[in-house]
């Protein structure tokens, strides 16, 4: 059975920083395509960050390129996300997504790229 989990959200100031981590469970294969999105109330879900978890350069959205980082953890399938100097306009509910799949260059900013997805947590930025 897949499970994609995230954690790391919670409310924080301008200007400061979180840490999301994610973990897809239940692939067959060592590697993945894996995404961060995110989606504010009344807006459509948006594209952040992604990456394949085997190796190669991760891509950005530009809205987060300079402050957002996504990274590759140790254990199988597993990243994080890096965000710092958070603005009010990063509150959103942060979604994992992941596919046991090679990506590479814009792929990983595809909603359509995944087939599985995260139950989401929640990021809070006020002013």
């Amino acid at each position: 059975q897949v499970q994609v989990v995230e954690s790391g959200g919670g409310a924080v100031q301008a200007g400061g920083s979180l840490r999301l981590s994610c973990r897809a469970s239940g692939f067959i294969v060592n590697y993945s395509c894996m995404g961060w999105f995110r989606q504010a109330p009344g807006k459509e879900r948006e594209a952040i960050a992604g990456i394949y978890t085997g190796g190669g350069s991760p891509s950005y959205d530009d809205s987060v390129k300079d402050r957002f980082t996504i990274s590759r953890g140790s254990a199988k399938n597993t990243v994080y996300l890096q965000m710092n100097s958070l603005k009010p306009e990063d509150t959103a509910t942060y979604y994992c997504a992941a596919d046991p799949k090679f990506c590479r260059e814009s792929t990983p900013l595809h909603v359509r790229t995944y087939e599985y997805w995260g139950q989401g947590t929640q990021v809070t930025v006020s002013s």
